[in-house]
């Protein structure tokens, strides 16, 4: 395989992209995850407000949250990668109709959900963190309702964002990020401070921004002039061959993802019993140290892209040598944001109205994970979207399913309960123990991720 693949150079092809395109698909990108962090943030700074306990339950409720955001991403990258591949074929027709699948699939299922999770919110919640304390669990069920009906115009949002991406046009995605942020702030400083509903507030907030977000992104994909536009919103078209392709990617991603977050769902639900300090603790930790996974998150979704277009195009030496520039961008960058995260974080907790015990846990916890972060993220998470953008979703699922629960849950479980029978009361050290079963997860999902990539069967695959 290795011999049949010459880089750019040696072929003397002219290459697909230069600097310059990549510089404008993924610095926008970076942008955009980044309001998009400041969303969750916002919602956890603002509510810490009411105390420990609002921080919680937002918390609890932004774990199930993300599982389904996580679902969306998944069709919404199984569309982006079939339209990537279509433009890079030169069909930009069957990538037009490739996006109107994906708006079928993404709201049937987004609906689906809503329909069947909002009568059922309190024996969720129950079910996964029944051992909360009363007050956490009271803030869990109220935020939960509003994040529920907000999941249809987030699935439009995120459908858009990735055929803008598809495009090459990041920027647009850029612009309504920054729309829909500052509705959500301004909408969190007026319903937790200025009405006083606290949890209800930020909810309400949240609602209220990805409506107008997927509002504006059905009209600005609506403009003839891009590669790929709908018209006629309204009408259904179904298509199933087309879907069958897209969710050739979007099922295994799909899968990978929602198990993904059912596991971290999992160790938060044991871990809901180490009490409210250690709770709150790990919820800042988390919302602080996924800002150091910007950069490698925003090349991954830049990746379907480059590599989609490249495989399209029949150019797999292109794809290889621009995964693998794309991976070193990811590190440097990588490095640059965790350490910075680690030399900062005990001031970063402290503007989340933490008491001092919760804090100084965070801080700890933080710092190993930037630690952990800086050799493991890109391989762990970056790489699979190179893999993925060719086909290759299958691979990545069943490494990331496997990673999950033998080290993400079982380890997670294992150390910590062991920590806990020596040391009688000492949740603050299970709660290493937790993150440090990930980093198990990272070191064995990166390794298969990276040797994939080397033997260059990803390149092989191809949904088109």
């Amino acid at each position: 395989m290795e011999k049949d693949i010459q880089t750019i150079e040696e072929r003397g092809a002219k290459p697909l992209f230069d600097r310059a395109y990549l510089f404008r698909l993924i610095l926008p990108l970076v942008a955009e995850q980044f309001l998009a962090m400041t969303i969750g943030a916002c919602d956890t700074l603002m509510v810490s407000s009411i105390g420990e306990a609002g921080v919680s339950g937002v918390s609890l409720v932004d774990q199930f949250s993300q599982l389904m955001i996580q679902l969306f991403a998944a069709f919404a990258t199984g569309g982006a990668v079939v339209s990537s591949q279509y433009l890079g074929h030169g069909s930009p027709d069957n990538a037009r109709m490739a996006a109107k699948q994906l708006f079928n699939v993404a709201g049937f299922i987004a609906v689906a959900l809503v329909v069947i999770c909002l009568p059922l919110r309190k024996p969720i919640l129950g079910l996964l963190y029944g051992k909360s304390e009363a007050d956490v669990m009271k803030n869990a069920l109220d935020y939960f309702v509003w994040i529920l009906v907000s999941f249809p115009f987030l699935a439009i949002y995120n459908s858009s964002a990735a055929l803008f991406r598809s495009m090459g046009n990041s920027k647009i995605s850029l612009k309504v990020s920054m729309v829909m942020n500052f509705i959500n702030i301004s909408g969190n400083a007026v319903f937790i401070y200025g009405a006083g509903i606290g949890v209800n507030g930020a909810g309400l907030a949240t609602l209220l921004s990805r409506a107008v977000a997927a509002c504006v992104m059905l009209f600005l994909l609506g403009n003839r002039n891009n590669e790929i536009y709908i018209d006629k919103f309204w009408k259904v078209e179904v298509n199933f061959p087309m879907i069958r392709r897209i969710l050739t990617v979007g099922i295994p991603s799909g899968i990978e993802n929602s198990v993904f977050h059912i596991g971290k769902i999992l160790v938060q639900s044991f871990m809901s019993g180490f009490g409210t300090v250690a709770i709150a603790a790990n919820a800042i930790s988390n919302t602080i140290a996924s800002f150091s996974n910007i950069p490698g998150s925003s090349i991954g979704l830049g990746c379907v892209t480059i590599i989609g277009r490249c495989i399209g195009a029949g150019e797999k030496g292109q794809a290889k040598s621009y995964g693998k520039k794309l991976m070193q961008v990811a590190y440097v960058a990588m490095f640059c944001t965790s350490m910075a995260i680690f030399i900062l974080a005990p001031v970063l907790v402290r503007a989340f109205n933490l008491s001092d015990e919760s804090a100084r846990l965070a801080s700890g916890v933080i710092r190993t994970c930037m630690c952990a972060n800086v050799l493991l993220w890109p391989m762990s998470f970056t790489m699979p979207n190179i893999l993925r953008a060719a086909g290759d979703a299958k691979f990545t699922m069943v490494v990331s399913n496997i990673s999950m629960w033998a080290f993400r849950v079982l380890f997670s479980f294992l150390i910590s309960s062991f920590i806990i029978a020596r040391n009688p009361g000492s949740t603050h050290l299970a709660l290493y123990g937790v993150w440090f079963g990930m980093y198990l997860d990272w070191i064995f999902r990166g390794s298969l991720f990276f040797a994939r990539f080397c033997r260059g069967k990803w390149l092989d695959k191809k949904v088109i």
